[in-house]
């Protein structure tokens, strides 16, 4: 029950909803509530998995955009993807970052950027992540 619990914390986190999983890795960790590499893989599917959604919720936008009621107009769209164009689907590494990473895998999304190139890069900027919460949590730096 406690990695599933994890794994929804680490999902809903990753949406654009406000939550923190780190804090429960943290206490798990700290009370010794199961297996390291159970704990630090709940938590990385479940994050990788919330910006999945977010992922396809950006691929869904274009639908939209050219409608009168849409909240961003075609000229900020465009700045938005030269500045996704000028740093790169690298940028993916920093999913993981508070306030930017969640918009950032929503863009990913809108501007099309191929799933596997950002299910990889994701996938290793949230499992570093977990691994450095997990190291902190231990006492190791």
């Amino acid at each position: 029950m406690a990695y599933l619990s994890l794994f929804l914390s680490a999902f809903i986190a990753a949406t654009l909803l406000p939550a923190s999983s780190e804090l429960l890795l943290t206490g798990m960790v700290a009370n010794q509530s199961g297996q390291l590499g159970l704990l630090w893989l709940s938590a990385t599917l479940g994050n990788v998995l919330g910006s999945c959604v977010n992922y396809y919720l950006g691929r869904q936008v274009e639908r939209f955009s050219h409608h009168r009621w849409f909240p961003v107009s075609q000229n900020a769209m465009g700045k938005a993807r030269g500045h996704f164009q000028k740093y790169g689907s690298a940028s993916l590494l920093f999913a993981w970052l508070p306030v930017v990473g969640d918009p950032l895998t929503l863009i990913a999304g809108v501007f099309r950027v191929k799933f596997g190139i950002f299910l990889l890069l994701v996938s290793i900027g949230k499992g570093l992540r977990y691994g450095l919460v997990i190291a902190l949590a231990l006492g190791l730096f």
